[in-house]
This record gives structure tokens, C-alpha cells and sequence, in this order.
């Protein structure tokens, strides 16, 4: 566990009995109170020989580096609950092709997990695998893309559209008077994304909301598989409207744009993304991205799999939601978001 003791150290303290050094009790018995277990749940968990078998369903960190920060955070959970009988297995797909999604997940159903946590990014093809989890009784835990109206056991994640509306709120900040704010969606197939739908709405009520109408807001859909294509879109865009001022990258790609301006040495643009990603990070350090919002996917990883061993383990109520906090990051705050092993 968290405490780095053996099973019969934290018995030992939790009854009150056998011989404990101080400052090994007060640091199981600080970590009982931060993890809010009461003793007799945990005892009767350490005493248990039931094995729970939990399913990540997983995009590929090969496939796309921002999904290697929920694996470092399943992993970290699994670890730490290994004492109480569980064990994770990873399914892994590519992000980028439905076929994959689907393989992975009728491998889920067949395991027939005690629990599952998944980001269901393909929001159509997930659906008919929520009924048939439902139909058999197993929890399912949602992270980065929330779809409330199925009934999950909870979503760990952002608000997408409260992350979307603060965009705007940053932009509108950022841009005196008037201008152009480009919406950018890159590698996505937009219609099948709810978590980037909704940060596109919440940007654009932002601006309705505050009746902002002296700025234009225009989205795009953008593809990295060919750059010269990527490219010459940008181009266009950047040609068609000379006022443009502000770019809003949805997903954790910021710095595919940020390549893009630097490269044509445009530095009037501001851009905004998500995710701190190490290309990203290096542009935000060099200016050319003014602003990170950042998801936190390691802490989705990690708590994600807290509410299935929390719901099947310690027997305790589960939020429907986990939110996560907002943060604005930005060169001068980056430090304090940077450790590894903080979550």
C-alpha cells in the first residue's frame, strides 16, 4: 500500500496490537485519513483473499504520447492496491482506427471483468458495449470523455465545456478590440468526439454569452498524417483571414500549430492547447504557446481506478462525477506542474 509496510504492519496498527514504531503508525494512520477508509472496511479488505480483475480499455501511448500518462496512473493504482487482491489488465488500442476500439472491447466482455475503466473516445461504437456491461452487472468508470446520459459508475476528468468557455475567457483577455479565434481539431473525427464538441460549444458561449460579436469565430478540421496537406490548409486559413488573432487547439496537439507558426516565423497569433506534453512544454517555454489547460490525464488514470476498488473493495459511495481542476498553465508556473510523481 501507499505506506510501504507489509499487510500484517497495517493490521497490527489498525487493532491496535503487536509491536509498531511510532513514526511507521503515524504515517499508516495519516494515509488511512487522507484515503478516507474507515478501519473496519480496510481490515476486512487486508483480510479478504478474494482477487477483484479490473479491464483498462486503453488508447495506445504508441499511437499517441499523451495516452502514456493514464497508463503511468493505472499502473500507480495498481500497485498501490495489489495488497487487497487486484489485478489490471490492459487492453490497448489505436485511437485512430474504430476497428481497433471495437476488437478491444469485445476482448473486455469475454474477460468479464469484476470492473472496467475506459476512455470511450469513439462515442457511437461504445455505446452498444455499455448495454451489454450494464446487462452483466459490471461497473465502468469513464475517463477524459464523459458520457453521463449511460449511466457509468462515475467520470474522472475536466468539464469540457467549462474548459472550452475558460479558452474563450483567455482569448477574450488576450485579444484587444476585435478579431478572428480559430477552432482547431486535429486528428479527430469531430462528430464522433463528445469530449471536443462540447470545448467548441463552451468556447463558443463564452462569446455568445458576453455578446461579443466583434469577433469571428471559425473552426477547422486538420489531419498530421499529411503534413504538406496540414500545411497548406493553415495557409489558407491564415490568408483568408488577416485579422485572425488567437488559435484554440482542442486536443492535446498545440504544438503541431506551434511548429507551424514557428517555422513561417508568425509570432502575432496567440495559441492556446491542452496537455503537458513535452513538444508542448517546449513551445510553451520558447512563447509560441501562451497557454496549457492542463487535463491532468495521469490523475484520471490513477483515481479511475480508486472508484472501482472504492465501489467493489471498500464498499463505499461513488461521485457520479470526479472533476478536475482547471489549470492554467504557463512558462512562469510550469515547475510546480512538472513533477513525475505527483499526480
Amino acid at each position: 500500500m501507499q505506506a510501504e509496510v507489509s499487510t500484517g504492519t497495517v493490521d497490527r496498527v489498525l487493532h491496535n496490537r503487536g509491536s509498531v514504531s511510532e513514526k511507521v503508525r503515524e504515517r499508516i494512520l495519516r494515509i488511512i485519513q487522507e484515503m478516507n477508509y474507515t478501519p473496519n472496511l480496510m481490515a476486512r479488505a487486508l483480510g479478504s483473499n478474494k482477487t477483484y480483475h479490473f479491464a483498462a480499455l486503453i488508447p495506445g501511448h504508441d499511437f499517441d504520447s499523451y495516452w502514456f500518462a493514464p497508463k503511468l496512473g493505472i499502473e500507480k493504482a495498481e500497485l498501490e492496491l495489489k495488497q487487497y487482491g487486484v489485478n489490471i489488465s490492459q487492453f490497448v488500442f489505436n485511437p485512430y482506427d474504430v476497428s481497433s476500439f471495437i476488437e478491444q472491447a469485445h476482448r473486455v466482455s469475454e474477460a468479464l471483468p469484476d470492473g472496467i475503466l475506459l476512455s470511450p473516445i469513439f462515442y457511437r461504437e461504445v455505446l452498444p458495449f455499455f448495454e451489454k456491461w450494464k446487462n452483466n452487472a459490471i461497473p465502468f468508470v469513464l475517463f477524459n470523455t464523459q458520457i453521463a446520459e449511460h449511466e457509468p459508475l462515475s467520470y474522472i476528468g475536466q468539464n469540457s465545456y467549462q474548459s472550452g468557455f475558460l479558452a474563450g475567457k483567455l482569448i477574450h483577455y488576450g485579444l484587444s478590440g476585435s478579431g478572428s479565434v480559430l477552432i482547431a481539431h486535429i486528428d479527430e473525427e469531430i462528430s464522433n468526439a463528445a469530449h471536443l464538441i462540447k470545448k467548441e460549444q463552451g468556447l463558443r458561449d463564452y462569446y455568445g454569452h458576453h455578446n461579443l460579436n466583434q469577433y469571428t469565430i471559425l473552426k477547422t478540421e486538420l489531419k498530421r498524417t499529411d503534413s504538406v496537406a496540414f500545411n497548406h490548409k493553415l495557409d489558407k486559413i491564415l490568408e483568408n483571414t488577416p485579422n485572425l488573432g488567437c488559435i484554440f487547439v482542442t486536443t492535446s496537439k498545440a504544438h503541431e500549430i506551434a511548429e507551424y507558426l514557428e517555422q513561417r516565423a508568425i509570432n502575432h497569433i496567440h495559441l492556446i492547447g491542452y496537455d503537458l506534453l513535452p513538444a508542448n512544454i517546449s513551445f510553451l517555454n520558447k512563447g509560441i504557446i501562451n497557454f496549457l489547460i492542463n487535463q491532468n490525464p495521469k490523475g484520471q488514470g490513477y483515481w479511475g481506478i480508486y472508484q472501482l476498488a472504492d465501489h467493489l473493495i471498500f464498499k463505499k459511495e461513488v461521485p457520479a462525477l470526479k472533476f478536475l481542476p482547471l489549470d492554467i498553465i504557463t512558462k512562469e508556473n510550469l515547475e510546480y506542474y512538472t513533477d513525475k510523481d505527483e499526480l
